[in-house]
């Protein structure tokens, strides 16, 4: 789990790229004002997604004891912990604003690091729920071999 250091790190860089943009913004000409209202409209449409999110991990975090973590997906759970961490993030929907925050929680409740990259890695690369998209839009063949080629990442 990131440190308080590290998200106000990332805070601080993002508001920096922020400044800078808006800047760069008002001196070609644009209009930063309507820039960060479109931002914020973004922002607005997404916050309930956000909210429901982290309330998940919460959640979970106290739902499941910390010893079950511990044994199913912490150090000592070996290549058993790999696989569950696969096969979760692999059916896990929606993008990072729905993910990250399963995994934060995963983490603080002892899950280890090679569960968690597999978990992420097999999220961003194997997405089970994304299979049917792909193969209606670029064909089984190459949504297969697409598929095929990243299955040993995990």
């Amino acid at each position: 789990m990131a440190s308080n250091t590290s998200i106000l790190w990332a805070t601080l860089a993002m508001g920096l790229i922020a400044a800078v943009l808006t800047f760069v913004t008002e001196g070609r000409g644009g209009s930063a004002v309507s820039g960060w209202i479109d931002g914020g409209k973004i922002m607005l449409q997404i916050l309930p997604l956000l909210i429901f999110a982290f309330a998940i991990a919460g959640l979970l975090q106290n739902l499941v004891p910390k010893e079950v973590v511990a044994n199913w997906l912490g150090e000592k759970s070996g290549w058993k912990g790999i696989f569950i961490g696969c096969a979760a993030g692999s059916i896990t929907p929606g993008g990072p604003y729905i993910t990250l925050p399963i995994v934060g929680s995963l983490s603080r409740a002892g899950a280890d690091v090679g569960t968690i990259v597999a978990f992420i890695t097999a999220w961003s690369l194997w997405a089970f729920q994304r299979l049917p998209l792909e193969i209606a839009i670029i064909g089984p063949r190459l949504a297969l071999v697409r598929f095929l080629s990243t299955f040993l990442f995990a």
